[in-house]
């Protein structure tokens, strides 16, 4: 695999339009920031981020996108656990390939993990107290009261 050499120098200020719209597609499709800035040609990631504390407006869009990324992941573990394993056949039996499915298995947690870290709101585990009427208190001190 031919490496190409890193390019040097400050980066752009402005973020050229067709990587934006270039980066919000691939981030949406639920690939990650930096995989697309390891495809030839792309920019740093650190560039990006420098680009996103600068454009409000790409970071608004850029923060869109991780969002339906996030979705589209939630929505391939579905595809992945849908995969039906190989059967083994054995003497007397057939059974699922146990190393398959724990495979799976697997994907599927990391993926549903890192969506639980990455948005808790929507993809967490519900965490609450529900409370309903008043609360009383009542303070008693051990010491006698004196009448008057």
């Amino acid at each position: 695999m031919k490496k190409t050499k890193a390019k040097t120098g400050r980066p752009p200020e402005a973020v050229p339009e067709e990587i934006k719209e270039d980066i919000l597609a691939w981030v949406a499709d639920g690939n990650t920031l930096r995989d697309f800035c390891r495809l030839p040609d792309s920019p740093a990631w650190r560039t990006v981020y420098h680009w996103l504390e600068k454009d409000t407006e790409f970071l608004a869009r850029f923060a869109h996108a991780r969002e339906m990324g996030h979705d589209a992941i939630a929505e391939d573990t579905l595809a992945i656990i849908d995969i039906r394993p190989d059967m083994v056949v054995s003497e007397n039996s057939v059974k699922m390939d146990a190393a398959f499915v724990t495979w799976k298995k697997n994907q599927v947690e990391q993926r549903m993990k890192l969506l639980a870290k990455w948005n808790p709101k929507k993809y967490g585990d519900r965490v609450g107290i529900d409370h309903q009427g008043n609360v009383s208190l009542q303070v008693i001190s051990g010491v006698p009261e004196v009448d008057d």
